[in-house]
């Protein structure tokens, strides 16, 4: 049996993309309540996977993801894109009047917020998790509080649904990230067939420095997906890039990185793996 460990609770959308990842496979998932607890257990014991939001399509990047994975001793091997969709849940025989708080995670509540106004009486309270928010009316028995939170956790903690979909923006996609041990990921890669890798590196503070970099990559056939420029702590003016990208010829990305390595600092390669090709939802799930 693998272990997965998720940020969240069961009924989580970390828990849907965890199953629907691992689809087929018998999992046990290992909740944490936050990233860095995740990161935490999994430098003390090498044989656990993860599972890790990296960005939504709407509330973008989770930026100190990406500093716990250049940390760690683990590499990306997967990732999983999930469509979000948000539903109002409540013990059953509570009606929208009868809400005076509604809980769940500060993006969820962020990504509702024009279904709100249709309730303005109700006080929008921030929580760690979607699913703990449902499981904590459901234990408590709490008739005045709604969550936000899946269908799946809805009907798993015994839910009404007083609305379904009521996320602003319903084109609502989180990219997850599949994580394991760097030893572990080395053999899983040798039995894959990667085309997409996440890298990580500083530059001198010289002029065009990135624009050699960038042109390097693309000159190689890479296809730059995406670019993330974060400052590094305690230095001034500074700054590291995190670069997804794509390929069709492994052996000709490794040259890239052969190119680049000279005119960067502390090139890391985060993971090379499969790319995504298919988004999924709550109803792909199987248990």
């Amino acid at each position: 049996m693998k272990q997965i460990a998720i940020q969240g609770a069961i009924g989580s959308y970390h828990d849907i993309a965890a199953h629907q990842y691992f689809s087929g496979e018998d999992i046990e998932l290992v909740c944490c309540d936050t990233f860095d607890e995740l990161f935490h257990k999994m430098g003390h014991d090498k044989n656990l996977f993860g599972l890790i939001a990296i960005e939504n399509t709407i509330a973008g990047s989770l930026l100190h993801n990406n500093d716990l994975l250049r940390f760690s001793n683990t590499r990306i091997i997967g990732e999983h894109k999930l469509h979000i969709s948000h539903s109002l849940a409540v013990l059953p025989g509570t009606k929208l009047e009868d809400i005076e708080e509604i809980h769940s995670h500060p993006i969820a509540l962020m990504q509702c917020r024009e279904f709100f106004q249709k309730i303005p009486h109700a006080k929008l309270v921030e929580s760690e998790d979607t699913a703990l928010s449902a499981q904590e009316i459901k234990m408590q028995g709490i008739k005045n509080r709604a969550a936000v939170c899946s269908a799946y956790a809805a009907e798993l903690y015994g839910l009404d649904i007083l609305h379904q979909g009521i996320e602003t923006n319903k084109a609502n996609y989180t990219r997850f990230l599949v994580i394991a041990d760097k030893q572990r990921a080395a053999q899983i890669i040798q039995e894959s067939h990667p085309n997409k890798a996440n890298i990580v590196f500083t530059l001198p503070h010289e002029e065009g420095s990135l624009s050699q970099v960038l042109s390097l990559l693309s000159f190689y056939k890479n296809n730059l997906t995406k670019i993330q420029s974060l400052p590094v702590q305690g230095e001034e003016w500074r700054y590291q890039f995190y670069v997804d990208l794509t390929f069709d010829d492994i052996s000709r990305y490794h040259q890239s990185l052969t190119a680049v390595m000279p005119l960067t600092k502390e090139l890391k390669v985060l993971g090379e793996y499969e790319a995504c090709e298919k988004s999924g939802s709550y109803k792909d799930i199987r248990k």
